[in-house]
């Protein structure tokens, strides 16, 4: 699996560019359009020809990068994977109840986060050193939430709920618990 902040900096340069190309064509065309008192109108077949342009740029990047997604084999394929760890979390008055301290994982395992909570909705995501995301999902009570990962790199992670829950959000963080070795 490809590790999601690799994926995070291709799709930003990508979008980038997508964007700066639109609004160059756009640019050109409002130039087109008020020069010379409107007498120098774009011709629509150029300009359908930008405009379908952008449209098949736009599409050809949705699915190339919806190919780079790191959990959508995991995902789509969850029935027929059996996940090397599971981890069954509670979450209730605003405090995560983990199976263990330090929930320790191996490079190359997957690894299932079954998340429930007892009251309120919260947020369960795991967070890089440099406070970059890994993953995120909402918490809703009542119902199995949960998520497949496969962590691709050593790293210590920390928790944190990412849903806002009442004035003890903020104090929902978990730091250095889940250890990738």
């Amino acid at each position: 699996m490809v590790d999601s902040s690799v994926v995070l900096y291709g799709q930003t340069i990508a979008y980038t560019l997508y964007v700066i190309v639109i609004l160059l064509v756009m640019a050109w065309f409002s130039y087109q359009i008020t020069r010379g008192g409107g007498k120098n109108i774009v011709k629509p077949a150029l300009f359908y020809s930008f405009v379908g342009f952008l449209v098949v740029l736009g599409i050809t990047l949705h699915i190339a990068t919806h190919e780079t997604i790191p959990w959508k084999p995991i995902d789509l394929n969850r029935d027929k994977i059996k996940a090397d760890k599971v981890f069954d979390i509670s979450i209730k008055d605003h405090r995560f109840r983990l199976p263990a301290d330090t929930l320790r994982i191996k490079t190359g395992e997957i690894a299932h986060f079954r998340v429930t909570s007892d009251d309120l909705t919260y947020g369960f995501g795991l967070f890089r050193k440099d406070n970059s995301m890994v993953f995120q999902m909402q918490v809703v009570p009542g119902h199995m939430n949960d998520v497949m990962w496969e962590f691709v790199r050593p790293e210590v992670l920390t928790i944190r709920s990412t849903e806002y829950s009442g004035w003890k959000s903020d104090k929902m963080v978990l730091k250095d618990v889940v250890v990738i070795k």
